[in-house]
């Protein structure tokens, strides 16, 4: 058997290889490229799609968030709380806000946003510098939307899902993305449903912050070469939103075999000394990444790096991080979260895995183990 990959997109293109050159030539013979009709039909089939009223595409899912956060009124010094153990791209928007990150640590079932350490670390650090919260739905499980929104209505806060990592995932029956008061998804190509290239969307019900963000994606622009406020270049272009418009008809059935993998390994791992994830009774997860737990991650992965792509999403906590020094942040502070960045391992899993790679891959995690 070849080395299984953790990802083969060159798969999925060739399956919808016909749909995706159409979109594409559509757009090169419309002779428009930024800002034009693809754009508005993928906004508005997305937001439909997450059960939003709005949607705004731009550039990435780290723009999403820093865009989402100017529109929602965050000013230089304000503080914004989330997670540690997120990618750092969360961070780094937050940052391009001129905001300050701060965290609260996580549940180690879910890697998500703990709601009860919200409610603690509020009860304690509250201030008027605090404005938003950003509960991270991690690899494709919804955060526990509820208690966090009602902690953070409880202290005037608004509330804006990092969704980058959970595109069609469910909370109670309703898709992420139209739960806060604005919802960020990443195109990145690796995403559950990705364009080729970068790209981004905010979904919102709110129709003043998605007025806001169509004039901050294009330099503040209210009408052409109206300027209302400063703003930016961050604009999904048409060709990729000629792509995912194709892909957003195959997301829930891509979805659906992800669900279907996870399942499997599920099985097949029971009996091991790995902890499989934990889907909760609120969330569909949609596992864009399957991510066990285990003491014994360095051996797995050097015995299995011949044969199969593992990969750690992510080995630092953010407050690790050489960059973000300056938080002040210390070993310590966020034991959950520094406890499973040293465990986490994530499995190959996307739709064209079959059934036979998976079976592989678990025989080969269980004779690690040995």
């Amino acid at each position: 058997m070849n080395k299984i990959p953790f990802i083969d997109l060159t798969k999925q293109f060739n399956n919808l290889r016909g749909e995706i050159e159409q979109a594409i030539f559509r757009v090169l013979n419309s002779g428009v490229f930024v800002l034009g009709n693809e754009l508005k039909v993928f906004e508005d089939d997305f937001a439909k799609y997450c059960g939003a009223k709005y949607g705004v595409g731009v550039g990435s899912g780290t723009e999403a968030i820093h865009l989402s956060l100017l529109a929602s009124g965050v000013k230089p010094g304000d503080e914004i709380v989330t997670v540690p153990n997120t990618a750092v791209p969360t961070i780094a928007a937050i940052n391009s806000a001129n905001a300050k990150p701060v965290f609260v640590d996580i549940d180690p079932e879910t890697f998500t946003m703990s709601a009860c350490g919200l409610e603690e670390f509020l009860k304690k650090k509250i201030s008027k510098k605090i404005k938003i919260v950003i509960p991270v739905h991690l690899y494709g499980q919804p955060a526990d939307m509820d208690p966090i929104i009602e902690i953070a209505r409880k202290y005037d806060l608004k509330v804006i899902e990092d969704a980058c990592q959970a595109h069609g995932a469910e909370y109670k029956g309703k898709k992420v993305g139209s739960l806060g008061d604005a919802g960020c998804f990443s195109f990145y190509p690796t995403k559950n449903m990705g364009a080729y290239g970068d790209g981004g969307m905010i979904t919102t019900n709110n129709e003043q912050i998605a007025q806001t963000l169509i004039m901050l994606r294009n330099y503040g622009e209210e009408k052409k070469y109206h300027n209302k406020i400063c703003g930016f270049n961050s604009r999904l272009d048409e060709l990729q939103a000629a792509v995912l418009g194709v892909k957003l008809r195959y997301l829930d059935q891509w979805n659906n075999k992800r669900r279907k993998h996870a399942k499997l390994y599920n099985k097949l791992l029971k009996h091991t000394e790995v902890t499989t994830p934990v889907e909760k009774e609120f969330s569909k997860h949609v596992y864009h990444l399957y991510v066990i737990k285990t003491q014994k991650r360095k051996k797995i992965k050097e015995l299995l790096e011949n044969s199969v792509v593992t990969s750690v999403h992510y080995p630092k906590p953010v407050h690790f991080q050489k960059a973000y020094k300056n938080l002040n942040y210390k070993k310590g502070d966020f034991p959950l979260a520094e406890k499973c960045a040293g465990e986490i391992l994530s499995l190959p899993i996307f739709p064209e895995l079959n059934n036979e790679n998976i079976e592989f891959i678990c025989k080969a995690v269980e004779n690690s183990l040995q």
